[in-house]
């Protein structure tokens, strides 16, 4: 996955693969979403993203299956 963060538009590009996009969809009046042929994500556009998603607040936190005795 890669974040990208354009400063002069405040727009935030989340690519989560490098397929090749068929249909974008607009999710929100400022979230938009690409989806490839079989209907999987590509990727996501969030406009206003300063307010939008809080950036530059990322973190990003991998949670370890949790071993029970």
């Amino acid at each position: 996955m890669k974040i990208k963060y354009f400063n002069d538009t405040d727009t935030a590009l989340v690519e989560f693969t490098e397929n090749l996009v068929k249909e974008t969809r607009e999710i929100s009046e400022n979230i938009y979403i690409d989806i490839d042929e079989n209907g999987n994500l590509v990727s996501m556009t969030i406009e206003h993203a300063k307010t939008t998603a809080h950036l530059p607040d990322i973190s990003y936190q991998q949670i370890e299956k949790k071993v029970t005795a």
